[in-house]
């Protein structure tokens, strides 16, 4: 039988034996000391940020110890039925279990877990489940993916505070329980903000105070992206003109060690650029052209729908990333910050020495062309900025033309406008104008950078040629 071909894979689940895999060993071997001190905790990490994928190969490690028999289950895709009741949450629950042991071979607790019938409370729930550890005669690892599907319901909070009870009780010789738990979702179960009633406030009200801080990076190192290159240039037999460790320190300043966009990147160079390039040779320019096609604003991806909807539906973010990103702030970070800690929540913002910053310079480059294209819908240019008003014979930019046409625009549109509108909107009026001229030409990326007198710079690329912009 002929293997399946291994490919990068940007959605869902990475299996080893069909996908391309950075090396996380150590990350899980972090993980598994966790586990093996008994820890509760949630690894609550942004959308597409391997936390599946993890937890699979945690999961796969666990099987093959003598030790741990992991429970792995998932509350996607189980609609408000799994929340009708607590019988109905029970026996959902209990198929699930049921399944697990079924696959793990063990027929004897599959025959248990099918004669359990009639269960119609949480605090019955917990009983069967003292019988079930101690008939496993294993430290049994429970792991729930997607609890954000569940996590503002209060049966999950019942079953959680029934999981806290057993936990405090067992470290106090009272009671047998899961000797871990990990709960996995894009929020913290201890901060989430619970409505349980319609007319009420939402209130913060955790029932999981005994879960530890899951402080393991989840981004890839410049070290692990390498060994997901050396990987794929041995399987495909490929010569890498550039060395892999220059390769992945190029991916990782692109990307900040970010997974999916690690694989997103790694993607489009093996399926659109490789097979173009002579001896089909992986090359630094050929990342960067990689890089380029990813942020250009005609090129999407559910994650990248993801951050807009994000920042649209919450001004107060989206007013604090437009600072840092097109008016060059500098804000001091504090995860106390509720604003600051959604921004890292929804994988937006991150610490930088301190300060608050882009994850990446992907979702930069991403969200300063997205914002830059809500002025452009905004203000009308048509007869200003042909492209072709602007180009040199050799296909270069005449740049004096340019900002000379951008000025006559300006005068004419903007002759009226107030000082603090000059100062500040028409630098973004700038960036819309530009826009159609060196879209879709070359390397078109911009970058905004603030120098040491807090000047805003603007860098262009048009095909081969650079051009500083000081505003």
């Amino acid at each position: 039988m002929q293997l399946m071909k291994k490919k990068f894979n940007d959605t869902g689940v990475c299996v080893p034996e069909r996908h391309y895999m950075a090396d996380i060993s150590g990350k899980i071997k972090k993980i598994l000391e966790m586990v093996a001190q008994g820890d509760y905790f949630v690894m609550n990490r942004p959308r597409q940020y391997g936390k599946t994928t993890t937890v699979y190969m945690l999961a796969q490690h666990l099987k093959e110890t003598e030790d741990y028999f992991p429970i792995k289950l998932s509350f996607e895709g189980l609609g408000s039925e799994l929340f009708r009741s607590e019988t109905a949450f029970i026996e959902i629950f209990l198929l699930q279990l049921k399944n697990v042991f079924n696959l793990a071979g063990d027929k004897n607790m599959e025959t248990f877990i099918t004669e359990t019938v009639g269960l119609s409370s949480i605090y019955r729930l917990g009983m069967l489940l003292t019988e079930m550890v101690t008939r496993v005669g294993k430290k049994v690892v429970l792991i729930i993916d997607e609890i954000d599907k569940s996590s503002n319901n209060q049966l999950f909070l019942d079953f959680l505070g029934m999981l806290r009870d057993k936990y405090l009780k067992a470290v106090q010789g009272e009671d047998f329980t899961f000797h871990s738990v990990i709960l996995v979702g894009v929020h913290d179960v201890k901060s989430l903000k619970i409505k349980l009633r319609p007319e009420e406030e939402a209130k913060y009200n955790s029932p999981w105070n005994i879960a530890v801080d899951f402080n393991i990076d989840m981004n890839f190192s410049a070290e692990e992206i390498a060994t997901l290159l050396t990987a794929y240039a041995e399987d495909k037999k490929l010569p890498l003109t550039d060395d892999v460790p220059v390769l992945s320190q190029k991916l990782y300043d692109y990307t900040s060690g970010h997974p999916f966009l690690v694989s997103k990147l790694c993607k489009i160079v093996d399926e659109e650029f490789t097979r173009d390039l002579e001896a089909e040779k992986w090359t630094v320019a050929g990342t960067d052209e990689a890089f380029a096609r990813l942020v250009n604003e005609g090129y999407t991806t559910t994650n990248f729908d993801e951050i807009s909807k994000n920042l649209e539906n919450n001004k107060d973010l989206y007013d604090l990333v437009f600072k840092i990103i097109m008016d060059g702030e500098s804000k001091a970070f504090n995860m106390s910050n509720p604003v600051i800690s959604q921004g890292v929540q929804f994988g937006i913002l991150a610490n930088l020495s301190g300060n608050v910053a882009v994850h990446n310079k992907v979702y930069k480059q991403r969200i300063y062309t997205y914002m830059t294209s809500k002025i452009d819908t905004s203000v009308h240019m048509e007869g200003y900025n042909f492209r072709d008003n602007f180009l040199l014979p050799d296909n270069t930019l005449d740049i004096e033309k340019l900002l000379l046409k951008f000025q006559e625009f300006m005068k004419f549109q903007y002759s009226r406008s107030n000082e603090e509108f000059l100062e500040k909107d028409s630098r973004l009026v700038f960036l819309a104008f530009i826009k159609p001229i060196i879209n879709g030409k070359g390397f078109d990326f911009k970058e905004v950078q603030i120098s040491e007198e807090k000047r805003l710079d603007v860098v262009l690329t048009y095909m081969n040629h650079k051009y500083i912009l000081e505003l």
